[in-house]
């Protein structure tokens, strides 16, 4: 999940150094497209919940003392409405988590893309306007590849996995549409914001995790981790959460935010990317054509939305 840190506008670069800034950014995207096979292999269903106390605790520390003098900054009120988002971002991540663990990476990184459309039609709604034809097209184009790709195999009901992540692509609406309307957050630093956020969905996880018949304890999770799976867990919260939040901060300083959107954009490429190559999985006929719609539509929505609802 991204939030950028909101900053004046960036100077233009120079064509020959403008990839520059964008290199981390793409690095961003390939990264996160990768965390649902990461996900993937670290996780079962019995240690969903211990495995995100795991991954964010290793992420947590690093943050309160890069921020601590900002955190300190903070007014209640912010505080207050950060760790309200943050009990929406925990239902993001545990819609996520389980959802990758019941379906392929490359459905989940794709039908995750769908935010792109589902936000700013959720903003219309709210707005009482009507979104352009043009985007109404590519919002059907998107939805037109799901239902394909969910289906490579025959048309079937959509698999519970696939349902979850759905679910999890509104929740990340729901979270957009709130971060813009909480007054007290606009003016607050973007770092300080996603620290209450993780702490407090890290405080749900460990609640949940304390609960009978939610799965192993973080700890035994954590002692039944082989290296390999340690490795995934490390590039999850360290490159997926780490490197990504701190890459954003900088290129929204260095290059314009839309620029940064866009090359974010391509995260569900490299999922699908990360799921054949590495993960062996198989989209069959319906599920290439299905996974080029939801590309295309989600590029189309990007293009074809009003700038105040992108």
């Amino acid at each position: 999940m991204s939030t950028l840190a909101a900053a004046a506008p960036a100077p233009a670069l120079a064509p020959r150094r403008a990839w520059l800034a964008d290199l981390p950014v793409l690095l961003v995207a390939v990264v996160w497209g990768g965390s649902y096979l990461a996900a993937k292999g670290v996780t079962t269903s019995h240690t969903v919940i211990a495995i995100l106390v795991l991954r964010f605790l290793l992420v947590l520390p690093v943050l309160v003392i890069a921020g601590a003098r900002r955190l300190r900054a903070l007014r209640s009120a912010q505080v207050r409405g950060a760790a309200l988002l943050g009990l929406v971002v925990g239902g993001i991540f545990l819609l996520e988590t389980y959802g990758v663990v019941h379906t392929s990476a490359t459905n989940a990184g794709l039908i995750i893309s769908l935010t792109m459309i589902l936000t700013p039609l959720a903003e219309a709604a709210v707005r009482r306007v009507r979104p352009p034809a043009a985007f109404l097209g590519a919002a059907a184009v998107s939805v037109t590849g799901v239902v394909l790709l969910t289906q490579g195999a025959g048309f079937t009901a959509p698999s519970t996995g696939d349902l979850l992540i759905l679910g999890a692509a509104c929740a990340r609406t729901l979270h957009v549409l709130l971060m813009a309307r909480m007054k007290a957050l606009q003016d607050a630093d973007s770092l300080s914001l996603t620290t209450v956020q993780l702490g407090s969905a890290v405080l749900v996880f460990a609640l949940l995790a304390a609960l009978p018949g939610t799965g192993a304890t973080p700890w035994a999770a954590a002692a039944d981790l082989g290296p390999g799976q340690w490795a995934g867990l490390a590039f999850l919260a360290v490159l997926c959460t780490l490197f990504a939040f701190f890459v954003q901060i900088w290129a929204v300083r260095h290059t314009s935010p839309s620029r940064v959107s866009l090359l974010l954009g391509t995260e569900p490429l490299w999922a699908a990317a990360a799921g054949i190559a590495i993960g062996g999985e198989h989209l069959g006929a319906a599920g290439f054509v299905g996974a080029a719609l939801v590309l295309v539509g989600t590029a189309w929505g990007r293009r074809t939305a009003t700038p105040a609802d992108v």
